[in-house]
């Protein structure tokens, strides 16, 4: 029996609606690929547990809805995030460009005197690479632009990327916190 004190950690994905949020959680959570999900409706909050240099973890996966109408909602739901992920469709430049709306949310909300939850901008369809819309330097001008803490891309249909995506996010929020 182990005295080590659970951890979790609340991680707020957010994005347009249709760059793959749901579809990325749910190959992460069941390993599954499943290309038929319906939109979000608000958030869907799941739970994972992962190891972190030995260390167990729990996250609790908010995924926001994309669109328009539930933006309001993510102030609300963000608080007391420890982490966030900025998804983008490597395919459809404007999900990237509309990282500015997104982050000022999340950062208004999430932000604290003792701490800045780190974000991950996260590059959703990598297996679709041969329609890509989306070159790596306007990612780098994105990344420096908002002071993002890390980037990738992943393909929740491939499974490429998908669980390093959320163990990056839980090392940079263990890290921010000065527990690693």
């Amino acid at each position: 029996m182990s005295n080590e004190v659970a951890i979790a950690y609340k991680v707020c994905i957010f994005g347009d609606g249709g760059v793959g949020k749901s579809t990325l959680v749910r190959r992460y959570v069941t390993g599954a690929f499943e290309d038929d999900l319906k939109k979000s409706i608000g958030v869907d909050i799941t739970m994972k547990k992962v190891d972190i240099k030995g260390r167990g973890v729990t996250l609790q996966i908010w995924d926001f809805a994309g669109e328009d109408r539930f933006r309001s909602l993510l102030p609300t739901y963000a608080s007391g995030a420890h982490g966030g992920i900025f998804m983008y469709d490597i395919t459809r430049l404007i999900t990237l460009i509309n990282i500015k709306d997104w982050i000022k949310i999340f950062r208004q909300t999430t932000s604290r005197i003792d701490m800045k939850p780190p974000i991950l901008l996260l590059g959703g369809k990598l297996d679709l690479e041969h329609v890509r819309s989306v070159a790596s330097d306007s990612v780098y001008q994105i990344w420096e632009k908002y002071n993002l803490d890390g980037s990738m891309e992943c393909s929740a249909k491939t499974g490429q990327n998908v669980e390093a995506a959320f163990i990056e996010i839980t090392r940079l929020i263990m890290t921010s916190l000065g527990i690693i």
